[in-house]
Parts: C-alpha cells; structure tokens; sequence
C-alpha cells in the first residue's frame, strides 16, 4: 500500500515483500491441459533436469507474452510520479484542493477495482483491519495528497516534488525512535543530516528564506513527513493480515474516498464547471499516479525486489523539477538545484544502511511506503 508514496507518491522508505512467481508446476500444469485428445502424455523431467527443446517451446507457446522490460517499467513509473505534481498544479487552477483529492482519490480507487476484478481479488476482511486501513488512508492518502493540492495553490510543483523527496528523511528519522529494530549508524545519521542541509539549501536559509511563501512550503513539508507517520503505522498493524497488498491499498483507497467524500462538501462549494484540461489533470493524478502506478510498482517488487524497485524515489524530484521548468516555465535558482541534489543524496545515503527485507517461500506483498501514495506514494 504504500503505502510511498504515491506524488503529492511515493518516497519510499519501507518495501514490499515480494511476491513468489508461480511455481513450474503450475505452468507444467497449463501445458498439460492443452494437449490435443488422443496425444501421448509426455513424461515429467527428472528433478533438476533440463526440459526438452519442444517442452520449452510449448510452455512458451502457451505463457502470456512477457511484460516489457523492468527498466522501461521503472523510467515509465518515475515520470508518472514526476509528472504529479504538474497535474496537482494544474489541477488546482480551477478546482479546490479537497475537489482535486477527491477526484484523484476516485479514480484511483476505479483503477484499483478494475485490477482486483480482474485478478478475482477481495476486499480484506475484519473490523480490526479495516480500522487500522482508515489510520493508513488518512496519513497516506486524505491528509498528504490534501495538503500538497492546498500548497501548490502558493509554491511552484518544482518546489513540492523536492520537499515531497524529503519522506525518506523524515521516515529514517522516526523509525529511529519509533521501531525498535532500526538503529542508527553513523552512515544513516550522516544521511540524514546531509538530506535536511539540502532542504536548508533549497529554501535559501541564508537568505532568511526571502521570497519563500512560507505556508505553502511548510505545507509541503508536514505532507512529506505525513507519510512516514502512515508508513510506521502500517508496518505495525498491516504487515501480517494476510491479505495481498492489491487487496489492501484497494481497500486503503476506498477507505480515503469516503473520508474526502465527507470533507469535501463541508468546505467547498460544488464546481460551477468542469474545464476540460483541469479535469483531465486530476483524472490522469489518480488513474496514472495512483492507480496504475502502483500496479506498475507491484510487478517491479515481485520481479527485481523492493531494494531496486524503491530506487525510483530518487528519480521523482528530478523528472517533478523538469516538468515544472519545461512544461509550466517555472523559475529554477542555483540553490533549488544543488539543494535538491544534496536532498536526495541524503536519502540515498541515510536509506542505503537499512536492512533489507527479504520474502520467504509463500510471502505474500505487503503494504509499503510507496505503493500509495505516490497511492505511494509520493503526492503521487
């Protein structure tokens, strides 16, 4: 679930478990069933054996074509998530920023419940998960998607996609006094002293922060440090339910649309109108960055681990920076290009001395950091 980050998702700072691939047998079993009638039925290989070259070629005749390469995937997932804080910004032009998380939010959760039909996935079951799901869509969905919408509304999308960068650091942090199997070291303190020297740097603090819209930044910011507090949670109450994470961030999602359903109404007025390119913005948030994306993330998990899969956190603010200069021609100063450099080498160095998680024969994924968010993630 990302948990993220999703943008607006998703840092990433706890990983999924990966999910085992289907056995042999199992696929021995599909080619099986495709014999035609009257055919001799081939032998079994011998344990450690090698097939034969027709055995290998009727498994591939009948395997579903191969997903294309893990690196397009993994570029394809950061410009997503890049991409976010450009379609908030846009987004937030013409609608209130419970109006975009609401709409991210639904059609994030319509993506969702396409892929759970499809892979005949259920909703988790149990009051004690579905409370502890409401605390994860609340810190990992409602509240930092609302906060990075109410934020662009005064701080260029450059600007939110480096502080959203910052969940790493805040994670590390608080997973230092929260859990008690993360310790620190000397390389994850000196991480996360250089990661927060760099946020320093790109708000220009020597400056005194001059021309900084305050309220917008620190917005930002509290959203960032808003998923860590989602992550911490999860870990404690979600990690062992059971379900897959598919099933969870679904439920994860559904859980965070009906609390902006709720809140949305009690501060905004409904929308005169639905201009075309504001509402294709928050419709591509959340069917890209929060539906599709995790389901990209999923399949990168399973295939070349969460270690390599939540390297894409450091890729977000760099595409985020892009769009926002290239496609929105927003300013970019010295100090927010070093700054955002200094940041994210921060959080490669703070998270590069934490113990990877490793799944077991019959692990199921788990919720993460990022597969919300941005759902993780990220504002994504």
């Amino acid at each position: 679930m990302s948990a993220a980050a999703t943008p607006g998702n998703p840092p990433a700072t706890e990983p999924l478990t990966a999910v085992p691939a289907a056995t042999p047998a199992t696929a021995a079993d599909a080619v099986r069933g495709a014999a035609p009638p009257g055919a001799r039925p081939q032998p079994r290989p011998a344990p450690g054996s090698s097939p034969s070259p027709a055995g290998a070629a009727a498994r591939t005749s009948v395997l579903p074509r191969r997903r294309p390469d893990w690196r397009i995937r993994f570029g394809v997932l950061a410009l997503i998530w890049g991409f976010s804080f450009l379609l908030i910004k846009v987004g937030a032009e013409e609608y209130a920023p419970f109006q975009v998380t609401l709409g991210r939010l639904l059609s994030g959760t319509a993506v969702l419940a396409v892929a759970m039909a499809v892979r005949r996935e259920r909703l988790p079951r149990g009051v004690r998960t579905w409370r502890d799901l409401a605390v994860a869509a609340f810190f990992l969905n409602a509240l930092p998607f609302s906060l990075f919408a109410y934020a662009e509304l005064s701080i260029p999308s450059t600007l939110a996609g480096i502080c959203n960068a910052t969940s790493p650091l805040w994670g590390m942090a608080l997973s230092l006094v929260a859990l008690s199997e993360d310790r620190p070291t000397r390389r994850r303190v000196a991480g996360l002293g250089l990661g927060f020297l760099g946020v320093l740097t790109v708000l220009g603090a020597w400056q005194g922060f001059s021309g900084l819209d305050v309220t917008g930044t620190a917005l930002a910011l509290l959203a960032s440090l808003s998923y860590p507090v989602g992550w911490i949670h999860v870990r404690r109450t979600l990690s062992r339910t059971g379900s897959s994470a598919l099933a969870l961030t679904g439920g994860q999602l559904l859980l965070g649309t009906a609390q902006l359903a709720v809140v949305t109404p009690l501060f905004t007025a409904a929308p005169e109108g639905f201009p075309p390119l504001p509402t294709l913005a928050v419709a591509a948030l959340g069917a890209l960055g929060t539906g599709f994306a995790m389901l990209v993330q999923f399949g990168l998990v399973e295939e070349v681990g969460p270690t390599t899969a939540q390297m894409v956190t450091y890729f977000i603010p760099v595409v985020a920076t892009a769009a926002g200069v290239v496609v929105l021609g927003e300013p970019l100063s010295w100090n927010t290009l070093v700054g955002a450099l200094v940041v994210v080498l921060g959080a490669a160095l703070a998270q590069g001395g934490a113990r990877a998680r490793t799944a077991g024969p019959g692990s199921r994924a788990r919720p993460s950091s990022s597969s919300t968010g941005r759902s993780g993630g990220p504002g994504r």
